[in-house]
């Protein structure tokens, strides 16, 4: 009995034997395979080449504009200087606060940059085309006078349809012209003896008095409130608005109308 199993435990070694051969083979396979190293290293680099190129170009691009903008300091035109106090027909008395260039559509211009410090407006006119605005320097002392005269005189109302002679009162006050503007003053002021102006009537003598009282504060350098005071007190001298002519305005009134009519007439005959 113990022969037989001597001879049956070889066969259970050698069996097993083989089992052990295999098991080895596949570690050292498996081993061997993960060791990637090398793949990973090259993939390293061309992520540090692109990001070192494109950081200075942009910079010099922007930097090159700035310097090539030297901006000329111009200070007169035309004959009229900066920080001076002109006309400008559309919208009364005005001041230079520079001329400076523009380019526009690829052309460089020239422009008055004029300051309305009452309207709050600020306008930016072409040197070239400042003859064609009807631009002005102050009028002298000489012309103020004749405006201021111009007030005394007798007011002289066209018997024609309101809004005719709205658009001639418009014109005159648009034309920069300060006696013009000083006759619209002239025509159209009302003492409280006399009947009420229109509100349209009111808003061009107001118009009228602005611009015409602006021109007179900058040239004799007193207030707008002083320069209202010595306008109106004109106003009170011209001979429809003494004391006898406004004890008998009703009267006087129609007269002077039908004489002004009159000569209307003869003028429109004469356009005609």
């Amino acid at each position: 009995m113990v022969k037989k199993t001597a001879k049956t435990s070889k066969p259970a070694a050698a069996k097993a034997a083989p089992k052990s051969k295999t098991a080895v083979k596949p570690a050292a396979k498996a081993a061997v395979k993960p060791a990637a190293a090398k793949p990973a290293a090259k993939a390293a680099k061309p992520v540090a080449k692109p990001a070192a190129k494109p950081v200075h170009k942009p910079v010099a691009k922007a930097v090159a504009p700035r310097v090539e903008e030297p901006k000329k300091v111009l200070t007169q035109r035309q004959g009229f200087k900066t920080n001076e106090f002109v006309v400008y027909p559309a919208h009364g008395v005005g001041q230079i606060l520079a001329i400076e260039e523009q380019e526009i559509a690829g052309a460089t211009l020239e422009l008055f940059v004029i300051n309305f410090i009452k309207d709050k407006m600020t306008l930016r006119v072409p040197t070239a085309k400042v003859a064609n605005v009807g631009m002005r320097k102050l009028s002298d002392p000489a012309l103020v006078k004749r405006a201021l005269e111009t007030l005394k005189g007798r007011a002289r109302v066209k018997r024609t349809m309101w809004s005719r002679r709205a658009q001639e009162y418009e014109a005159k006050i648009n034309s920069g012209d300060i006696v013009a503007i000083a006759e619209v003053v002239r025509d159209l002021y009302r003492s409280e003896s006399q009947p009420e102006q229109s509100y349209s009537e009111r808003q061009l003598y107001e118009a009228a008095l602005d611009r015409l009282s602006r021109e007179i504060a900058v040239v004799q350098h007193v207030t707008e409130t002083e320069a209202v005071k010595e306008i109106e007190a004109n106003l009170a001298k011209s001979p429809r608005r003494g004391a006898k002519a406004e004890a008998s305005a009703d009267a006087d009134a129609p007269a002077d109308d039908s004489d002004e009519d009159g000569d209307d007439s003869v003028a429109e005959d004469e356009a005609a």
